[in-house]
């Protein structure tokens, strides 16, 4: 976990729970890629597995970091999801409190 100091998690507060809410969000708001069940029993997985990540971070931060698994957990199961769009908004977590 990179950890933070107090000052930079009170300054990025409401950036990353703005960042974790949105991807939580959307993707619960994604279709599975293909019709089937198969499809849909992997969408829901995988969307579980975002869910999951997105727990990890908001935990993580609320322990005074950035949790590198929950991101890696999480960009995963939403590149899964064909949404790679919002993994790259995960991933970019771990940098928040570089300027």
């Amino acid at each position: 976990m990179k950890t933070l100091t107090p000052e930079n998690r009170a300054k990025f507060d409401q950036v990353f729970m703005q960042v974790v809410m949105s991807v939580q969000a959307e993707a619960q708001q994604s279709q599975p890629q293909q019709a089937g069940a198969l499809a849909a029993m992997f969408h829901k997985e995988q969307l579980s597995e975002a869910l999951q990540g997105c727990a990890m971070l908001i935990a993580g931060w609320n322990a005074g970091g950035v949790d590198e698994t929950g991101i890696a957990r999480a960009a995963k199961a939403l590149r899964g999801l064909g949404r790679a769009d919002l993994a790259s908004r995960v991933e970019g977590l771990v940098r928040i409190d570089e300027e």
